[in-house]
């Protein structure tokens, strides 16, 4: 399969062409993904002044941002042209973001980090609005039957991707000025969105089944009157709020309170985009064969486990233990965002598609929203309490919450169904 997506377009199907071009899109947003977001976010916002409880805010806002999904979602006739709102809806989201390159050139040094802020959530309104309209553009285009294998192989090539662009990015920072180095960032990504744009535009623009509910009201009602879809749903909300706490702050906790310098934060954050790279590709196949509940029943341990682990350092080096915490949250994390994908087009009906993924966008973002928020000002209270609370303690009490959710209530929420819905 992996021979034909990536075969030159003139020789392929209106189908595979579709395929090829969502791994080939993905690319340049991966790039733009990973040299402005992840630890390298963490290190701008430390650039330009941010806290922990800035840093936790700025984090949240994607995840805040999935509510607008909802909206999208009840005036989805009025995006039949899912390709053209994708493309518009993702360019300014790039665009944007790029464009906060520019807050130390042009904004007073007192407001940079509420400028960040304030373009980074305007930015991620409009990318979690084409996030909706792709997901369910993509759901469409990519047949049932290979959809797990695909998405664990294009993902793959888009983490192989990653690791490269943030060991790249973490060099730069490295050998060259700060501020220098942020700007060479931001050059590359604004290359980057042209690059992303032009394959935006060679998306297939499949028709949309309409919902057989005329009201949106009636239409919000099917995924909320879905018991197994709820449960699974607000469960995994939680485990998400608790995560949140500590997993987004882990690269703030290296950078500011371990003092480890860029090479070791973006060489082990890599290790970790690594590790994920090739455990996509082993989720994706063993979805061919087991449910995605059952598979997410065993991937939410494994980010517990990976917390857990952070108490190793009461013994053992930091780097080895930072080492171990990312190949297992690699392993865990890569699992989750295959499954979940997988399980919001997977699971749900095809004509009620939209409404089921902004229901459990929006669920799923007000919970992601609340525990960076929660875990900055986490942070901010321990300021003055023992190196091991900052440390360790915080992602150690974490993980062994996860931990009890994963083998208590996930065997009971995550059941496999009786009957898979229609595909």
């Amino acid at each position: 399969m992996l021979k034909d997506i990536l075969l030159p377009r003139r020789r392929m199907s209106e189908q595979r062409r579709g395929l090829h071009t969502a791994i080939v899109e993905g690319i340049p947003a991966t790039i733009i993904g990973n040299l402005l977001g992840g630890p390298l976010l963490t290190a701008y916002l430390l650039y330009l002044g941010a806290k922990s409880d800035a840093i936790g805010a700025a984090l949240a806002i994607p995840a805040f941002a999935n509510l607008v999904q909802l909206i999208i979602a009840f005036y989805m006739h009025r995006f039949e042209n899912r390709r053209r709102y994708v493309m518009i809806f993702s360019l300014v989201h790039r665009s944007l973001w790029t464009a906060t390159g520019l807050i130390p050139f042009w904004v007073p040094e007192g407001y940079w980090v509420a400028a960040y802020i304030v373009m980074f959530t305007v930015s991620y309104i409009c990318a979690q609005s084409a996030g909706v309209l792709w997901t369910s553009l993509v759901a469409d285009m990519v047949p049932a039957q290979v959809r797990g294998r695909y998405f664990g192989i294009r993902n793959t090539i888009h983490w192989a991707v990653a690791s490269l662009c943030l060991l790249i990015g973490g060099q730069i920072l490295n050998r060259l000025p700060e501020g220098s180095g942020f700007v060479v960032l931001y050059v590359i990504c604004a290359a980057a969105t042209v690059w992303n744009g032009i394959e935006l535009y060679r998306y297939p623009n499949l028709p949309l089944e309409r919902s057989i509910e005329a009201s949106k009201w009636k239409r919000l009602k099917k995924p909320l009157g879905d018991l197994t879809f709820l449960l699974a749903t607000l469960f995994l909300a939680t485990f998400i709020l608790i995560q949140n706490i500590a997993v987004p702050f882990f690269s703030y906790v290296m950078l500011d309170i371990v003092n480890l310098n860029y090479t070791w934060v973006t060489v082990i954050t890599t290790i970790q985009m690594i590790v994920m790279m090739f455990s996509y590709y082993y989720w994706g196949n063993m979805n061919s064969k087991y449910s995605t509940r059952a598979l997410l029943r065993w991937a939410l341990p494994i980010i517990g486990i990976a917390c857990l682990l952070w108490g190793g350092m009461a013994f053992l080096p930091a780097i080895l233990i930072l080492i171990a915490v990312h190949i297992v949250l690699g392993v865990g994390v890569g699992g989750y965002n295959l499954l979940a994908f997988n399980f919001i087009i997977g699971d749900t009906p095809k004509s009620e598609r939209p409404m089921y993924i902004a229901v459990f966008s929006a669920l799923t973002g007000i919970t992601g929203f609340a525990g960076p928020l929660l875990g900055g000002w986490i942070y901010k209270r321990v300021a003055d309490s023992p190196y091991w609370v900052q440390s360790y303690g915080i992602a150690m009490m974490t993980g062994a919450t996860l931990l009890v959710m994963a083998f208590v209530i996930g065997p009971l929420v995550l059941k496999d169904k009786n009957q898979k819905s229609d595909r």
